[in-house]
Parts: C-alpha cells; sequence; structure tokens
C-alpha cells in the first residue's frame, strides 16, 4: 500500500494525465479516501479528447451547425476548420525603452563595416490575426552595440524597414551587448500597419548566457520580458573563423 501511494502522490505531483479518469478503487484513489475493497472494482477509464471535426460533424447531426446551399456540410466543417486554423495569436507587447528615435534611415544594414561581435541577421514576416501577411507594415528597429552602448547621437543599429509583398523583412546587425539596467540582449521593435494598432516589442535571443541554456525557466530573470514567446532560438552557421547567427521573429498584429 505504501507503494501505491508514493505512486499516486508522484503522478498528482505532475497532473492527472490527459485522458486517464481515476475511478473508486483505491489503486486509483487519493490514500486519505475510505472505500470498500470488497464492493469496488478496478476501472481504468482511457478517453479520448474528440477533434474539432468530431465535434462540429456531431453539431451538424443535432442540427446545431447547418450548411446553406451550395455547401454541403463536409465543405462547411472543412472551411471552418481551414479558418480557425489561420487565426494567429497577437505578439506579446514590451516596453518601448528610453532610446527610441524617430526617422531611423530605411536601410538592411544596422551594422558598420568593421564593428566588433557576431554577426546577426533577423528575418521575418508581419501578420494579421487573420493570418494575412501585412504588405507595406513599417517595422523599426533600434538597439544596442556589441558593447552595450546605444548611439543617442546618429542612427547606427537603428533602421526603418517596409515589409514586402509577402509581409517579410529582414536586415543584418550585430548581436546586441549586455549593458547595465537591462539584464538580457534585446532589439526593440515598432510595428504599425493600417487598420492595425501599433505593437512595441522586444527579441530577445535563447542564447543568452542569462538564461544558462535553459530560456523556458529562466525567461523570468529579466523582468521586462513580457512572454517566453518573445525569445527566440538563434542558428549558427558558417566555419570558426566567420560564424554569424539567424534568428526569426513572426509578428502578428491586432485589428483596430
Amino acid at each position: 500500500m505504501a507503494a501505491v501511494t508514493a505512486a499516486y502522490a508522484a503522478m498528482r505531483s505532475f497532473g492527472d494525465p490527459a485522458g486517464i479518469r481515476f475511478t473508486g478503487h483505491p489503486l486509483h484513489a487519493p490514500p486519505r479516501a475510505a472505500y470498500n475493497r470488497r464492493h469496488r472494482e478496478a476501472e481504468v477509464a482511457i478517453t479520448e479528447r474528440p477533434t474539432r471535426r468530431d465535434l462540429l460533424s456531431k453539431s451538424a447531426a443535432l442540427g446545431v451547425v447547418v450548411a446553406s446551399a451550395p455547401l454541403t456540410i463536409a465543405e462547411a466543417i472543412a472551411g471552418w476548420e481551414q479558418r480557425e486554423q489561420g487565426v494567429r495569436k497577437p505578439t506579446a507587447w514590451d516596453e518601448i525603452g528610453p532610446f527610441y528615435k524617430r526617422s531611423a534611415p530605411h536601410t538592411a544594414t544596422l551594422l558598420r563595416n568593421g564593428d566588433p561581435g557576431l554577426p546577426l541577421q533577423v528575418a521575418g514576416r508581419v501578420y494579421g490575426t487573420g493570418g494575412e501577411v501585412l504588405q507595406g507594415a513599417t517595422i523599426e528597429v533600434w538597439q544596442a552595440d556589441h558593447f552595450g552602448h546605444y548611439d543617442l547621437d546618429g542612427y547606427s543599429y537603428r533602421a526603418t524597414l517596409i515589409a514586402d509583398g509577402n509581409g517579410a523583412y529582414r536586415f543584418d546587425s550585430m548581436m546586441p551587448g549586455h549593458y547595465p539596467g537591462r539584464v538580457c540582449q534585446h532589439i526593440h521593435y515598432l510595428v504599425q500597419a493600417p487598420g492595425h494598432k501599433p505593437l512595441t516589442t522586444q527579441l530577445y535571443f535563447a542564447t543568452d548566457p542569462v538564461f544558462e541554456g535553459d530560456p523556458d525557466r529562466n525567461y523570468t530573470r529579466d523582468p521586462l520580458i513580457q512572454s517566453r514567446e518573445l525569445v527566440r532560438p538563434v542558428a549558427l552557421a558558417g566555419d570558426p573563423k566567420d560564424i554569424h547567427a539567424a534568428v526569426t521573429f513572426e509578428i502578428v498584429l491586432e485589428r483596430i
């Protein structure tokens, strides 16, 4: 019984496994529960969550969902699923910070010749929450240099980008450095598109030493990181003498 109690406690510490219902048998019950063993049968009901299609099909059978001509119910369900799959979650907001400057130059190259540091390319697309690409969206980016310094007199490591016909953007830079007052390396974003809410956010890097290789657990070490989703994987390529980093950062804007 002690072994059973320990096993139950261990399972409860992780939460009930999805799809398993624990019933009246003492093997499945908390140790404190009192059961008459002679009148209980062991039962573990393995259940599977119905899919979205299953639920819609059942609703159609009950008349809760109907299709109007020329759509068949199967076509209506398929279209419903497709539209739901296209829904995207808006990108998390983050602080704009004190170093924003208007009128940054239109350039995809933030770094200067001879600048030290790890070369970095950032690319992505700008979407609406319906999954549509936002052609012509304006993306302003600014960051510290390798040493953690912002250019407050000029426009080094600052740029204005315009999303292309596929909603895509790209820029070349250097991995930003750490600086006093901020825990993690980051790049600031201000993204705007007609008919959508402006977004200020920040891009963080999963390779940041602050995370000690585990951003899932340690991203809260920087109290300004608003969401784990803002910490992006970093791909390294090249040879040891010419290594560079690449990050993909997709942006999703809410409609006004």
